[in-house]
């Protein structure tokens, strides 16, 4: 019961006041484990193992002794909302959605920048609109799902594992020269994380939207993604919401073909009106992704209040 107040009371918070503007924990994480890698990076899956350890070891262990003491709760709760990033994640979608509707085009490549680690300088409206609907989905995950799901599993330890090992995995986790065996490491243990909470985030997305659609995409496309994780969360949600997700995209100035995904697609306007209205239609597919964010968590804390009622009734 304690759990579930906490997190009932770390959403709430998170949702009406966000992430600090300044002097967020993880990002100052993201800047010590930057400082690290440059002065001892090698090329060696050893090397960025050990770096790993060190740096997420510690907090971990302060975690569960503060956890453990007899106002231990309030750091769960603490811990809890700077890990959640629920209302952070809506902010930056919205406001590539307000620049697609205004038709600023620049501002909405700088938006969907700071949500997707891809070159954004060349894409159309499209191209942005398809980003952001793939890392709301995908980080829907990261950032709020798979959050709750190890602070119930494992409190706020759990959580701080995971946050911590997820940040070293976006920052390391790319198949590149300098970070193919440096990252490995941190790819592959953030891959254990997510396992369990990717599939039931992709189930979330089904029972959200178009749930025969969502499952035959996530049977038939998930498998073809470069990630074991990503692939059916976005395999789900892009059947969920009967939009097309994947393409070309440029990373670390490769440009690269990834596996489509979703059902054939389903024009958001009228044919007649989808030149003209074609950024306003973007910017309504973010905005469709967002609300089944929304649904899937509501979803998840309907089976949280029974699994509480049945333990605290039996």
């Amino acid at each position: 019961m304690t759990a579930f107040l906490v997190l009932l009371g770390a959403l709430t918070l998170d949702r009406l006041f966000g992430d600090p503007r300044r002097f967020h924990p993880l990002a100052g994480f993201g800047r010590l484990a930057q400082g690290l890698e440059q002065r001892f990076h090698a090329d060696s899956r050893l090397r960025g193992a050990l770096l790993l350890t060190v740096l997420v070891l510690p907090s971990v262990l302060l975690a569960g002794w503060a956890a453990s003491l007899a106002w231990g709760w309030i750091v769960s709760l603490l811990v809890l909302v700077l890990a959640l990033g629920w209302r952070s994640l809506d902010e930056h979608a919205e406001r590539v959605a307000v620049s697609l509707e205004q038709g600023d085009l620049d501002g909405a490549r700088a938006g969907t920048g700071m949500l997707v680690s891809r070159a954004t300088d060349e894409m159309d409206a499209d191209g942005v609109s398809r980003a952001t609907v793939e890392s709301v989905l995908e980080n829907g995950n990261d950032a709020l799902f798979a959050t709750v799901f190890w602070f119930l599993v494992a409190g706020a330890p759990g959580v701080v594992a995971y946050r911590l090992v997820n940040t070293l995995d976006a920052m390391w986790g790319y198949r590149t020269p300098r970070h193919r065996h440096f990252g490995w490491a941190a790819a592959r243990l953030d891959d254990v994380f997510n396992y369990i909470p990717a599939r039931l985030t992709a189930l979330a997305y089904a029972a959200a939207g178009r749930m025969g659609s969502a499952l035959r995409c996530w049977r038939e496309q998930a498998a073809a993604w470069k990630s074991p994780n990503a692939g059916p969360v976005m395999a789900a949600g892009a059947g969920a919401l009967d939009v097309r997700l994947g393409g070309y995209a440029y990373y670390h100035g490769r440009r690269e073909w990834r596996p489509s995904l979703g059902p054939d697609p389903v024009p958001d306007v009228a044919p007649e009106k989808a030149s003209e209205d074609g950024a306003a239609s973007g910017a309504a597919r973010i905005r469709r992704a967002m609300a089944l964010v929304d649904r899937a968590l509501a979803l998840w804390m309907a089976v949280i209040v029974i699994g509480v009622s049945f333990v605290v009734l039996a």
